[in-house]
């Protein structure tokens, strides 16, 4: 079991602010095209991929991190600054 967090555009599209998934994803990639399998909601929230930015455990991730011993994944889009 691995936690799932989403943040800004992505926890409103997904509608959770977090989630507990089963996975055999390797990698973040992997997870991802788990999600988006899971349903419509999940599907549109990484519909652009390339924009989407992870933390594993809380270190930032690519799309080739792997997931052994993973905790938790957090999902967020690229920041805007000002």
């Amino acid at each position: 079991m691995i936690d799932i967090l989403y943040f800004a555009s992505l926890r409103e599209r997904v509608g959770l602010r977090r989630e507990r998934v089963e996975t055999k994803a390797a990698t973040v990639a992997a997870l991802i095209d788990e999600l988006v399998a899971l349903d419509e909601a999940h599907a549109l929230a990484f519909e652009d991929r390339r924009a989407i930015r992870a933390a594993v455990d809380q270190e930032l991730a690519e799309p080739d991190t792997p997931l052994t011993g993973a905790r938790e994944v957090a999902f967020f889009p690229p920041m805007t600054g000002g």
